[in-house]
């Protein structure tokens, strides 16, 4: 039997494929999926089952869909309280990132540097958006942010344009240091919502 978390998860895939199979710029896909995420992430059926999801720190997402046709994936996030992310960036894909429970803030940061120089990068910290749930930040392609923890667990649910892990390498700031580091994407453990 369907649960009503399930059942409002599958919907939203459906309906994220109608508005692809519909457009084919990604930024307009993307900026038109925005308000679907919304309406997913304001659910409180789905808001309740992910009580239950395990913890995805040590760098790892939930896989709960990759679609075939269209390549988007949806991941989700289970942050601890008062989790410090790291300043990084998903190299050419479009995110989506949608506050389900909890709350956390999207930190947004400038280069300063022209990147010229491989492996180094100036970034200061531009603005801070505070996210309950029911909020979702549109990330464009290099844009450099950080997610950080509020006082209590937190659920994200993340729509990227893309698959990256495995095919693109993505960047990691130290704003202290200047160092850029070149990376993989988290760890997927693939996901179904019950």
């Amino acid at each position: 039997m369907t649960t009503p978390a399930a059942r409002v998860f599958d919907e939203f895939i459906a309906d994220v494929r109608k508005v692809w199979a519909a457009e084919s710029d990604t930024q307009r896909r993307m900026e038109a999926t925005q308000p679907l995420l919304k309406k997913l992430v304001s659910n409180e059926d789905l808001r309740a089952a992910s009580g239950t999801w395990p913890s995805t720190e040590g760098r790892k997402n939930l896989l709960l869909h990759t679609d075939p046709d269209f390549g988007f994936v949806v991941n989700a996030v289970v942050r601890v309280p008062g989790r410090k992310g790291s300043v990084h960036d998903h190299s050419n894909a479009w995110v989506l990132y949608g506050l389900l429970d909890g709350t956390e803030s999207l930190e947004r940061y400038d280069r300063l540097d022209d990147g010229s120089r491989p492996e180094y990068a100036e970034v200061r910290l531009a603005s801070v958006t505070h996210g309950s749930p029911g909020n979702v930040d549109l990330v464009p392609p290099f844009n450099i942010h950080a997610e950080q923890g509020g006082p209590s667990r937190s659920v994200a649910v993340i729509l990227r344009s893309e698959v990256l892990v495995g095919r693109i390498l993505q960047h990691g700031y130290d704003p202290e240091t200047n160092v850029v580091i070149t990376r993989s994407g988290p760890q997927q453990i693939p996901f179904q919502i019950a």
